[in-house]
């Protein structure tokens, strides 16, 4: 126990240290950290004796990206990029693939080598690309998505790629399965059966994601238990990960069926919340885990020859790419983004690696250096995408660089509570053809609300994470419309915190709370049971004779004085006795206001 936590502060102590100090000289996360992880490697420190282990752990993280992805491509969403996937996809890791194959040929490589490696470096690091691009903002934009649908394409290409390493095996070199690497429960079967049953499986998570785990989330979420909540979220993505991994299929493939099956959701939002912080956390630690991976004896040995293979192979990724941005019509700096976002090798070629060296379609010295031209070819993305920033703040912006977020209803209207008050404002927003999107902790109400095709999903708003994932950064105005008052502070508090630009309306329960309200500087505050009271008040006076006009005028007067003096009073709230003395003298106030109006309508 305590060699693990020593591992922990280590790991923790440089990430905070490293990564910190790379954000604030402009090198981004993802460079420190595999700076850190570097310093932490056995070649460099020694304080990480076995980074493969770590990294196996660690890849949970890239599974719970392509599960947040998913949760963000309603399916509808997902067939509009199916252009993008099939045809930009499949054209770059052909295409890569080719040419790699083709060079380490002419260089005297087994052509079933040659094969096996082009295939692995056509693969790109869909957590460096994915975590670059968030970073940066432009992950939704239409160059986001369009890269993104790449890195889908080849997720789904090694499998493939995995089934074909056994006919690679070179001759005389068979090796016995490590047993790291055993067959999966479905190997014994025949090919035709193993593809069945394959389908089977994704058929079968798509099924329980759709119909299963919706009334699951209600019930889990009727217990008001955030933690059970969270819990409940993370046993479905290791459930998928252990299910994808028994049948020999990428577990981020799996996750991102299930993420995207469950993207039409009330629960999405909170499940983005809930996954965000161990995602970045491991994600953090995945890179860490490459840069203490990186074989530095092997670098000092041959330095001419991997420094050849990295710059050799992110030379060709970069063209193919180019060329795929100029027949989708990318514009000039989009392909150029494109190509450098693309250009490494990704984690999925240690895995490649690792199978093909067990089953002996790969040589120890061949697989020693692949591992390293791509563990140093993640460094060199960074840096690439290090230098285009600065590239890009020495030029003017060109409109049109870059798309607008396709999927973040800009200008507006988040609703936090959507009861019998916040219902009205809603309905209103609406009427105008307002884009809103309403959040709300009762699951009861989320499902009988999205009964009616409103935009409507599960959790507290008084979140940061939640907020920011429902499009708080992008929105105009937050309608705060909660029927707690302590809990409407804390959505005020924190959206003045993280959100300054949010414009904030409140429904106050009580004249304290509009107190509360009216100290936060919010634009504008109703009490909920006011102007009902009022409008009530009015009918009473017609009950006793008055005439219409005579009710609604006092109406009117009482109105306008107890808004008045609502404002006034703010100022005093929490001072007991001015406060009492101001109340009294209010009343008096009130009382000849009345009388004037009365007289004036005698004269």
């Amino acid at each position: 126990m305590q060699n693990v936590l020593i591992d922990v502060a280590v790991y923790l102590c440089a990430a905070v240290i490293v990564v910190t100090l790379s954000k604030r000289l402009g090198f981004g996360s993802v460079l420190g950290y595999l700076i850190a992880g570097t310093l932490l490697g056995p070649y460099v420190l020694g304080f990480v004796a076995d980074a493969d282990s770590i990294m196996h752990f660690a890849e949970f993280g890239v599974v719970i990206m392509l599960f947040l992805i998913g949760l963000e491509l309603k399916p509808h969403k997902l067939w509009s990029l199916r252009r993008a996937i099939l045809g930009m996809g499949g054209a770059q890791v052909v295409l890569s693939a080719t040419l790699i194959t083709a060079g380490l040929t002419l260089f005297s490589l087994d052509w079933r080598e040659g094969l096996l490696i082009g295939l692995a470096l056509a693969l790109s690091s869909t957590a460096i690309v994915l975590q670059t691009l968030e970073e940066r903002g432009i992950l939704n934009s239409g160059l986001g998505q369009n890269t993104f649908s790449v890195l889908l394409f080849q997720d789904i290409a090694v499998i493939p790629m995995l089934a074909l390493i056994p006919l690679l095996v070179l001759p005389g070199n068979a090796a016995a399965p490590d047993a790291s690497h055993s067959a999966n429960i479905l190997s014994g079967l025949p090919e035709y059966l193993q593809a069945i049953s394959m389908l089977l499986v994704i058929a079968a998570i798509v099924l329980v994601a759709r119909y299963l785990m919706r009334p699951v989330f209600r019930v889990v979420a009727d217990a008001n238990l955030p933690e059970l909540f969270t819990g409940f979220v993370l046993l479905i993505v290791v459930a998928v990960t252990l299910t994808m991994t028994v049948i020999g299929l990428s577990p981020a493939l799996g996750a991102f069926i299930a993420g995207v099956v469950l993207a039409e959701s009330e629960f999405r939002h909170e499940i983005e919340a809930d996954l965000n912080p161990f995602k970045g956390l491991l994600m953090g630690l995945f890179f860490l885990s490459v840069g203490a991976g990186i074989n530095y004896p092997l670098l000092g040995e041959e330095p001419v020859l991997i420094a050849g293979c990295v710059i050799a192979l992110m030379s060709v990724k970069f063209s193919v790419l180019y060329l795929v941005g100029v027949l989708f019509d990318f514009s000039r700096s989009e392909k150029i983004l494109f190509g450098i976002s693309l250009s490494q090798g990704g984690e999925f070629a240690f895995v490649i690696s690792a199978t093909a060296l067990s089953v002996g379609a790969l040589m120890p010295e061949h697989a020693k250096v692949l591992n390293l031209v791509v563990a140093i070819s993640m460094i060199g993305t960074a840096l690439l995408f290090m230098g285009y920033d600065r590239y890009m703040k020495s030029r003017p912006l060109i409109e049109g660089d870059y798309d607008t977020p396709p999927f973040t209803p800009l200008n507006g209207v988040i609703i936090a509570g959507f009861g019998r008050f916040g219902q009205i404002v809603g309905r209103l927003m609406i009427s105008r053809n307002i884009p809103v999107t309403i959040l709300d902790s009762s699951p009861g109400q989320v499902d009988l609300v999205r009964r009616f095709g409103n935009n409507v999903f599960y959790g507290d708003a008084s979140r940061h994470a939640l907020l920011e994932q429902a499009g708080a950064k992008h929105s105009r105005l937050l309608v705060v419309a909660v029927d707690d008052p302590v809990k409407s502070i804390e959505i005020v508090d924190m959206a003045k915190k993280h959100f300054p630009n949010l414009v904030i309306v409140c429904r106050a329960i009580d004249r304290n709370h509009a107190y509360q309200l009216m100290q936060r500087n919010v634009q504008a505050v109703r009490r909920e049971t006011f102007h009902s009271a009022l409008k009530l008040g009015e009918d009473a006076l017609l009950a006793l004779g008055d005439s219409p006009a005579d009710a609604q005028r006092h109406a009117q007067v009482f109105g306008e004085h107890d808004q008045q003096s609502l404002e006034e009073l703010a100022t005093l709230w929490g001072d007991d006795k001015r406060y009492g003395q101001a109340i009294h003298q209010n009343l008096d106030n009130l009382r000849q206001v009345l009388e004037r109006d009365k007289e004036s309508d005698e004269a």
